[in-house]
């Protein structure tokens, strides 16, 4: 593990530094218990969900300025109001129904996404926030009565997907690229396992991988149509589909707005990503070090979206559009609603029109991020897809 200091981290406070420790000696007696090594999606597991004491369980800050990295509805309001554009038009083509949000975050998505649809008279009959720890919960309640006033009474949380499905929309930005991930390097033209092993502290080392991950990468190969070459180091989600399945189970008619940072399989595993995708946050920090401060940052991995449009697939849901975020927000009204707000507010105009630059630039936001679009007996048409729809990439 390269010192922190060398990547130019800044040090902890001694409660944090305290805690990574806790985290860490959780995981040691893991691998201890798994016989000396943890495939590297269980140490991700452990490190961002463990009880009491990962990364997205502990309670500690995580987004905007005073975390460790911000998203798109903390940018701007611009994101949440523009998706809520979207989401009006689909309750109506449905004629009503509700929104059930997947990791709400600090909740600010939720409470712009109800604001801007009681401007525009479309409320949904619920909407509900799939939440599994009690610290962001307590956060996403008191952001909603900050920025939904009454509406917050509106918002239920679950401890995990509803029992029956929805007729509405799912959200879920930011979910899919913190979804546990294995990691592999080829050894010629042999796949070796990425695992997690302890010696006198966490480290990195090889293994002979799992059946799951050895089909992987050959169905990967097949798919891109060449070897990956041997040096090449990437990621693969076991997660992914299961998890998709899940959401495709929890929707009965409607829409699907998956919103994450990833690129399509031919890219994902271009010779030029040799060495993966895998970046983890620390108070704004990005690095690929994942064994720095386990339980004080983030870990995550780009997401291949052709896996995940497959997935959606095989849930039985349609692909209705895939596309850059910022060719999203465009065809789903954030230009028509600037114009709005400039109407009775030039200068929060300027403010906003500043702030749209982080979510639409290529440099920024724009084009890293991505939006998949997937419908189970919805035949409207979906507006942030109308001018640009990239599916023949996937």
């Amino acid at each position: 593990m390269t010192n922190q200091t060398e990547r130019g981290l800044p040090e902890p406070d001694e409660q944090a530094r305290a805690h990574s420790e806790r985290v860490e000696a959780h995981i040691r007696r893991a691998i201890a218990d798994a016989g000396g090594a943890l495939p590297f999606d269980d140490y991700m597991a452990a490190a961002l969900y463990a009880p009491g004491l990962g990364y997205y369980s502990a309670g500690q800050a995580r987004f905007g300025r005073g975390g460790d990295y911000i998203t798109a509805p903390l940018v701007s309001e611009l994101f949440a109001r523009t998706l809520a554009r979207e989401i009006a038009r689909i309750l109506d083509e449905l004629g009503g129904g509700e929104i059930l949000e997947i990791g709400a975050g600090t909740g600010h998505m939720a409470g712009d996404i109800l604001a801007e649809l009681a401007r525009l008279g479309r409320l949904p009959e619920r909407y509900r926030i799939l939440e599994v720890s009690a610290s962001l919960r307590a956060e996403q309640a008191e952001t909603l009565a900050e920025r939904a006033g009454g509406l917050s009474e509106h918002v239920a949380w679950l401890d995990g997907l509803p029992d029956e499905p929805i007729n509405g929309v799912i959200l879920a930005n930011e979910v899919m690229d913190a979804l546990p991930v294995k990691r592999f390097r080829m050894d010629g033209q042999q796949v070796r396992e990425i695992v997690v092993s302890d010696n006198d502290g966490l480290r990195l080392d090889l293994a002979a991988p799992d059946d799951g991950l050895a089909e992987a990468v050959a169905t990967i190969e097949a798919a891109i149509g060449r070897s990956l070459g041997s040096g090449y180091t990437s990621e693969w989600s076991p997660s992914l589909t299961p998890w998709l399945g899940s959401v495709g189970d929890s929707l009965a008619r409607g829409v699907a707005l998956l919103v994450d940072y990833g690129l399509p399989r031919p890219e994902y595993y271009h010779p030029q990503r040799s060495a993966g995708t895998l970046v983890c946050h620390y108070r704004h920090h990005a690095h690929d070090d994942a064994l720095v401060w386990p339980g004080l940052q983030d870990i995550s991995a780009f997401v291949d979206f052709s896996l995940a449009a497959q997935a959606v697939t095989q849930a039985g849901l349609d692909i209705a559009g895939y596309n850059t975020q910022a060719h999203f927000l465009m065809g789903a009204g954030l230009p028509q609603l600037l114009e709005e707000i400039a109407a009775s507010d030039s200068n929060r105009a300027v403010e906003l029109t500043q702030e749209s630059k982080q979510l639409m630039l290529p440099s920024e936001m724009g084009e890293r991020f991505k939006v998949l679009a997937a419908t189970r007996h919805y035949d409207g048409e979906l507006a942030g897809f109308s001018q640009f729809d990239h599916r023949h990439r996937l």
